[in-house]
């Protein structure tokens, strides 16, 4: 989807139309953050996660909103029902993304790109928002196109022309690739994907462990991932961010037990469990640490996790520190029986997690 908090608003609220809107936190708190902007906020640079005081120089006239969760995930059901008319093989990566497989074409449409267009038109006609669709053989390159026009873009790469656009493609675009990858590779020699082209199998794990070959087959264009519509959580976690910083520890104490209620709701409500028990701190000067605590079985019950979150609390130095972000996640998943019987056949079952 394109811009899709703030296209919402937009089409919810006509007053926010053609003008620069930011949805996240407001530049007047502490941790206000950019969720999304719309394209008319983009032109002056304003980007998600930056910090909403940064977004106001970057624009004085940006109209900042608090997000509204539950009304973009019914729109991003109303997306998945349109999907739906197409294929059953989809794998959701967020309220606004997701891949299909349109190997089945239920409807006999007879070309990808032609049941791309229908989606499109389709969600243009029924929700009055536009999206963009990258088409392609395989997960890795079919991303990749659908960033390539937005807004509103469709984006056709087909098996002759992979070779090609994967050689030209800049390093930092490359799946699995962050910053920090990226600069490494940059400070190599390396910068696009022809230059890691160069390398054998062999020298791309010297340099970079085992991904070194998973970046080999990608830089080739091979990506064999299927769309996995079923797909388990691999984590589950939640987070605050406080108008003023916390600075003594009966403050986290009682603002992590506030986390950790709510993240057991979640849990139970996907019937999750996990061994692996994680605190997230952010500074006021925005660096992060995190700190972990596992367990021989998985849990999901407040007063064990609880328990874990204090103990990782104390253990950690936080002294002459200003806490301006408190996070509890649990990770480390016991599959679900929900995913052992789709795993098994049962077809019928689905786990959805919002």
């Amino acid at each position: 989807m394109d811009a899709f908090y703030a296209s919402v608003e937009q089409r919810d609220f006509p007053e926010y139309r053609g003008k620069p809107l930011v949805v996240g936190g407001p530049p007047e708190g502490r941790g206000g953050v950019v969720a999304t902007a719309s394209y008319e906020a983009r032109k002056y640079g304003i980007r998600s996660a930056m910090p909403s005081r940064t977004a106001q120089r970057l624009c004085p006239a940006a109209i900042f909103v608090y997000p509204r969760f539950d009304a973009y995930k019914a729109v991003s059901r109303q997306i998945r029902e349109i999907f739906r008319r197409y294929t059953d093989i989809i794998e959701p990566l967020s309220l606004d993304e997701a891949y299909l497989d349109v190997t089945h074409d239920k409807q006999g449409i007879g070309s990808a790109i032609s049941i791309a267009k229908h989606i499109k038109q389709a969600i243009r006609d029924e929700l009055q928002l536009t999206a963009s669709a990258g088409v392609s053989v395989n997960k890795f390159v079919a991303k990749i196109a659908s960033d390539m026009n937005k807004p509103d873009g469709l984006t056709f790469i087909g098996p002759s022309k992979i070779e090609a656009f994967m050689e030209q493609l800049p390093v930092e675009k490359f799946f699995g690739v962050g910053k920090v990858t990226a600069a490494k590779m940059k400070s190599m020699g390396f910068h696009t994907g022809a230059d890691l082209k160069e390398l054998s199998e062999a020298a791309m794990v010297q340099r970079f462990g085992k991904t070194g070959k998973f970046y080999y087959q990608i830089v080739r264009g091979i990506d064999r991932r299927e769309v996995q519509p079923h797909r388990a959580a691999k984590s589950l976690s939640v987070e605050d961010t406080y108008q003023e910083d916390l600075t003594m520890p009966e403050e986290m104490r009682g603002e992590l037990g506030k986390l950790v209620v709510r993240l057991v709701s979640r849990l139970r409500k996907a019937q999750l469990r996990g061994r692996t028990v994680t605190v997230k701190f952010k500074f006021h000067d925005f660096t992060i640490i995190t700190r972990s605590q596992s367990f021989p079985e998985p849990i999901n019950e407040e007063q064990r996790l609880l328990h874990a979150a204090m103990q990782i609390l104390e253990r950690t130095d936080l002294s002459g520190k200003r806490v301006r972000l408190l996070g509890v996640g649990v990770s480390n998943m016991e599959t679900p029986a929900a995913v052992q019987d789709i795993a098994s056949g049962a077809r019928d079952v689905q786990l959805k997690l919002f």
